[in-house]
């Protein structure tokens, strides 16, 4: 039997310049991500839309959150397979188009995290465990975009 869970965010607009959305151009693309008891985000949009470059936009939280869950699925069954990881780090790639009138989707995406793994690993096993996590992930089962893999193994 499923269980549902809540998941809870207050999303402030920071980019009223003084006249709110009166122009086009007359506001910034800024916001703050609020979840009770953890620090807030700032963000904004994507820079080719206006947004601030040196702040998270919501494609960049897609493509972190998608990995972030990939790695914690991973190191879980990484884990219960008897496989010790002493590192992981992934930079995620997101391919995304747009149409004409501005729309936007994802593709697909392919994680591509650098596993340290203890000598002895079975590394056959180890690459394995990634197609697994698809089917647990609660990210990656919310996506409806094609999510592959490239992992690389570091023994030692």
């Amino acid at each position: 039997m499923s269980h549902e869970h809540e998941f809870t965010s207050r999303v402030v607009w920071t980019g009223d310049r003084g006249e709110g959305t009166r122009t086009y151009r007359g506001y910034d693309r800024t916001w703050d991500i609020a979840t009770p008891g953890k620090p807030v985000t700032h963000c904004s949009n994507d820079p080719r839309l206006g947004g601030d470059p040196s702040l998270p936009n919501p494609e960049d939280l897609l493509l972190s959150s998608l990995s972030a869950c990939h790695m914690l699925w991973y190191l879980h069954l990484a884990s219960a397979a008897g496989i010790v990881v002493t590192s992981y780090e992934d930079e995620p790639v997101g391919v995304g188009e747009s149409t004409p009138d501005g729309a936007g989707r994802f593709v697909r995406a392919v994680l591509r995290p650098v596993i340290a793994v203890q000598e002895g690993a079975d590394l056959v096993r180890a690459e394995a465990i990634h197609h697994e996590i698809s089917r647990v992930c609660f990210i990656a089962r919310s996506v409806n975009f094609p999510v592959t893999y490239e992992p690389r193994f570091v023994v030692g």
